[in-house]
């Protein structure tokens, strides 16, 4: 089978690094990832199936690993070499088509869940994420016994499936996994009723953030920090009230909030601030930006970043990460699977149409750097054709 393989290679990396910061996406092919002819992945034991690859997106957290930008934090807990795609919808061997919840969780390594229908991205402890039946791996597409999205194949547990309904196309069931995320945060965010939220970025994260929250809650005011035209309208359609320029954004907030300008801060502020890139500029900014006691919810993937947090301190607010989806507790008291609240949420709002660009295996140097330049070149969601 035909897959895209990224190897621990430290010279390549490096030259990955160096490339990208030339040229973004170029990594992919300066780096440790070679599309390869290998033998398809065993099934681990009781409960794995095979997944033929239908479609399988590139996000955030991808570019960063292939571009050599990714943490150092994450070397522990992923296992080489290891395929990734992580956003993927495929079809079992009976035919009947599936999205893939990648989080590699207890039952997949051959523990107990942590409580009556967990999802495999709940509980209170990481450990088996680096041990039980599986190599270490936070999820599929990184972790050596599994495989990911970027092949012709791969292997993933029953705990991991939910069958895709036949109103939905692979482009929406494939928007199914970023949508979780965005859903995961809106929720993070607890927005009360009539709340003013701003938004720092308009790629995939953010826009799925911002069709959560039109969904999910009942802000007041959301405005929207996008930079190229296709993302603003894209905003514009999901329900933002507001859609600047980045640069225009704390000063959008200024007249909603009516609050003054102190130094580089406001005086109060947005009740919400959701940060969609994850840079040190975004964060300083979206702190500067949320009013005191308020709060900032980090949903773009940050690398290292140094931060003078003394407003945060000052400010009380309170700094939240959103990661990645499990089992969501809602204000009425009730619970619901993140991944049924995003296939909702896809079909509603029609999620799908956030996928501009498709691209054969063999064309992967050329879908990763369109991928890295998405806002530039008019694009949202990218993905591998497998079909």
């Amino acid at each position: 089978m035909k897959a895209l393989e990224f190897t621990r290679n430290e010279v390549r990396y490096a030259a990955a690094a160096l490339s990208s910061r030339l040229r973004p996406g170029s990594g992919a092919g300066a780096g440790p990832l070679h599309l390869i002819e290998r033998e398809p992945f065993d099934l681990p034991g009781e409960g794995w199936h095979r997944v033929t690859t239908l479609l399988s997106g590139i996000c955030g957290s991808d570019l960063a690993t292939v571009d050599g930008k990714s943490s150092r934090y994450f070397e522990p807990w992923v296992s080489f070499p290891f395929v990734p795609g992580h956003e993927a919808v495929g079809r079992l061997g009976d035919g009947s088509r599936v999205v893939v919840e990648p989080v590699l969780g207890h039952q997949a390594r051959g523990f107990d869940a942590p409580f009556s229908d967990a999802a495999p991205g709940d509980g209170t402890d990481y450990r088996h994420l680096v041990s039980g039946d599986l190599e270490p791996g936070i999820q599929t597409g990184y972790c050596a016994s599994t495989g990911g999205g970027w092949s012709s194949e791969f292997v993933a547990h029953e705990s991991q499936l939910h069958p895709v309904p036949d109103r939905l196309s692979d482009e929406a069931a494939v928007m199914i996994e970023p949508t979780a995320v965005g859903v995961h945060a809106a929720l993070k965010a607890n927005i009360t009723d009539g709340a003013i939220v701003a938004i720092i970025g308009a790629g995939t994260m953010g826009l799925t953030t911002l069709a959560a929250i039109r969904h999910f809650t009942q802000p007041g005011t959301v405005i929207v920090g996008a930079k190229y035209q296709e993302q603003k309208a894209m905003a514009r359609e999901l329900g933002a009230d507001l859609v600047v320029d980045p640069g225009e954004l704390q000063r959008a907030v200024r007249r909603a909030s009516g609050s003054f300008m102190i130094g580089d801060d406001l005086s109060g502020g947005a009740d919400i601030m959701i940060d969609a890139v994850g840079t040190a500029a975004t964060i300083d900014a979206a702190i500067g930006t949320a009013r005191p006691r308020g709060r900032v919810v980090l949903v773009g993937m940050p690398g290292k970043v140094s931060l003078d947090l003394t407003a945060l301190w000052h400010r009380e607010t309170e700094l939240v990460g959103a990661y990645t989806y499990g089992t969501e507790e809602l204000p009425d008291g009730s619970r619901r699977r993140t991944f049924d609240m995003a296939t909702e949420l896809v079909d509603a709002a029609d999620l799908g149409r956030m996928v501009t660009d498709r691209f054969d295996l063999e064309r992967y140097t050329d879908a990763l750097e369109q991928a890295a330049q998405a806002g530039p070149r008019g694009s949202i969601k990218v993905c591998f054709d497998l079909r």
